[in-house]
Parts: C-alpha cells; structure tokens; sequence
C-alpha cells in the first residue's frame, strides 16, 4: 500500500466534568504543556507526515493559537469543531480525511500512548484492517444484575484503549450509517457496518485521564518515562 496516507483524530470535545475544573481537562497542564499536546505528540513521534485533525468543542476552536509555539509543522494540525456525541464528533473528524489512508481515532485524554504502540497499530491495520488496543483486567469482576451479582471469568475480559484504527475503506463507511446509542466506541461501529475488528496489545501506561487522580498518575507516568528516555 506505497504512498498510503496517515490521519490522527483526536478527539478532545469533553467538557470534563468529572475533573472539578472551570478548563476542560484536555487543556489542563501535564507537566508544563496542555494535556493534549502530548497526545498530539506521541503520532508526530511516530510519523512525521501525518495528518493531525483536532476535534475541539466550538468554543475552544482557537486552541490551534497555543499549539503553534508547540509545533512547527502547523500545515498537518486541521482543527474542527465536535458534535453533540463523540460518534458525531468522530463523523466530524473524518470529513476530512482522504480515501486510501490509515486512520488512528483516539482520545483526547489519553496523553500516554507510545509511538510504538501507535506504530504496531498502524501495521496491523495496514494487514488486518483495523487494530483495537486492548489489555487484559487486573481485578476481580462481578456482573450486577439488580440486588444480586455474579462473578464474571475476567480471562475473557478486555479493557478497550485507542488509538482505534482503521483501513479509511472501513470506518469512512462505517461513520455514514445512522447513529444509535449502542455505538459506544470506533470499533462497534465498524462491527456494525460488517467489519470484523481485531484487537491489538495495549498499554497499562495509556490510561485516560478523567479525574484529578489521574492526573498525578500521568504526571508520575511520564517523568517515569523520561527519565528512562
């Protein structure tokens, strides 16, 4: 597939209510930059050339002005305003990325991801078709069912991550269909286009932020990994 395009989505619409702050979290500091540009990072780190398209709340639509003493590179940063969910939000993003490509969709709130685990997705899309991160549960997990509950074979279980990605031939299709709320992420969506999708090895270290806690973990992760650079 010479010449096949590269497109992050990253979709930072949230409003991040759960954080307790007056800013969204995607624009809270992590050690000493927005939160969102280190996942913008991490796939510049990767590929060089790809094709960043930011998926901000409308009111946030002049965040591109603090990226650009972040990144040189400005022509490959779209931005586009998000939708009343992510599945529209997602819609929105994908306007304007081209047939032929590879397509990572991931969370805006998801500073941690490695340009290794974004590599192997790529290459495993580029093979399979889609590749959806995934790491296996920890703890123990119970199924409620109203007062009653009933342990549930965690080996059978898996924790979703993104990036989420696809074969542009897959999820371009896949995002015209009609939306339902059963669409919980990119790869129930493809499945519910006809796509079969294929998991991939995630990272613990790829966590999404959402509460203040999360924050001092990602903080912690990522002088981890620096030091260790």
């Amino acid at each position: 597939m010479a010449g096949v395009k590269k497109y992050a989505v990253i979709v930072a619409g949230g409003k991040g209510i759960r954080m307790g702050k007056p800013v969204p979290k995607q624009f809270l500091s992590l050690a000493g930059k927005p939160l969102l540009y280190h996942a913008i990072s991490a796939f510049v780190s990767a590929f060089p050339d790809i094709q960043i398209i930011l998926v901000l709340p409308e009111d946030k639509l002049d965040f591109i002005d603090t990226l650009s003493l972040a990144f040189t590179n400005q022509q490959n940063i779209k931005i586009v305003a998000g939708g009343e969910s992510r599945f529209h939000s997602v819609q929105n993003g994908l306007k304007e990325v081209a047939d032929n490509s590879v397509v990572f969709i991931h969370d805006g709130a998801r500073p941690l991801a490695s340009a290794m685990l974004i590599t192997n997705c790529y290459k495993q899309a580029l093979e399979k078709g889609s590749a959806i991160p995934a790491i296996a549960v920890a703890e123990s997990m119970r199924l409620l069912e109203g007062d009653h509950t009933m342990p549930v074979n965690r080996e059978q279980l898996r924790i979703i991550q993104t990036p989420q990605t696809f074969r542009s031939e897959i999820i371009l299709p896949a995002f015209r269909q009609e939306y339902t709320p059963l669409f919980t992420d990119e790869a129930t969506v493809a499945e519910a286009y006809g796509a079969h999708v294929y998991l991939i090895e995630g990272e613990r270290s790829n966590i999404k932020v959402t509460t203040p806690e999360d924050m001092i973990i990602a903080e912690a992760l990522l002088k981890a990994r620096e030091q260790h650079a």
